[in-house]
């Protein structure tokens, strides 16, 4: 891992708040999602990774047998590259727990994606069917790409749409960080520089205010806090 690393992007400020800052972040977590209380999944470890840990893909979070999981496979290919979280957690609301997928950017950059699967064994033409199903549920016109330019953004919202559907309770949070000092890309001083480029987000899938799992997707834009000068030693 280089020195960069360590001090810019979206991973580092979610594994610093969840790691030193813990009780801010679930603080500020249910505030935008309404839950009451929050419990955090510890990260799968990955040794072929820099930081020796992983990220959860798919529905893997799930055990074995659970109708999220087996709904979750019946809709996306095999090899197929899953949907990776940032984190996810176990929210407790008023009507019971439910699931919390987090997603977390530090620069405009990070909200362009494309789908790279093959056609032939990436499993390309079963995520497009899955993903015009989606797109068709959710009320977006029929010409809308959630293939190319915001890929990432409508496969969320596709697991969210299979979770639903099996009557697993989940809930998307994408934290939006600002003022990061990243010179890979700009991140917005403030939620209000992240504005514009959400709106063309939503414009490019065809994604109305009030679709119907508008309830359940939910922003946060997280302050990245100065980097505080080192403690003086006490003599």
């Amino acid at each position: 891992m280089n020195a960069e690393a360590t001090v810019y992007g979206s991973e580092r400020h979610l594994l610093r708040y969840l790691g030193r800052h813990r009780a801010e972040l679930d603080r500020r977590v249910l505030e935008v999602t309404g839950g009451e209380a929050i419990d955090w999944l510890d990260f799968p470890f990955e040794p072929s990774r820099a930081w020796l840990d992983g990220e959860w893909k798919g529905l893997d979070f799930l055990p074995a047998g659970h109708p999220g999981r087996i709904a979750w496979s019946s809709a996306w290919p095999a090899r197929g590259n899953a949907p990776n979280w940032d984190a996810v957690a176990r929210l407790r609301t008023a009507g019971g727990e439910e699931w919390l997928l987090v997603e977390a950017k530090a620069h405009l950059g990070e909200l362009a994606s494309h789908c790279a699967a093959d056609a032939e064994k990436g499993g390309r033409r079963r995520i497009a069917d899955l993903m015009a199903h989606v797109r068709e549920a959710l009320g977006a016109a029929p010409d809308r790409d959630w293939l190319g330019g915001y890929y990432q953004m409508a496969n969320r919202l596709a697991v969210l749409h299979v979770l639903e559907a099996a009557g697993v309770p989940a809930r998307l949070l994408f934290i939006y960080f600002t003022g990061d000092a990243n010179p890979r890309g700009v991140c917005p001083a403030d939620a209000a520089g992240w504005a514009d480029a959400l709106a063309a987000q939503d414009r490019h899938l065809g994604l109305r205010p009030d679709h119907s799992l508008a309830g359940r997707v939910h922003r946060l834009f997280l302050e990245v806090a100065p980097v505080a000068s080192p403690a003086r030693a006490v003599a």
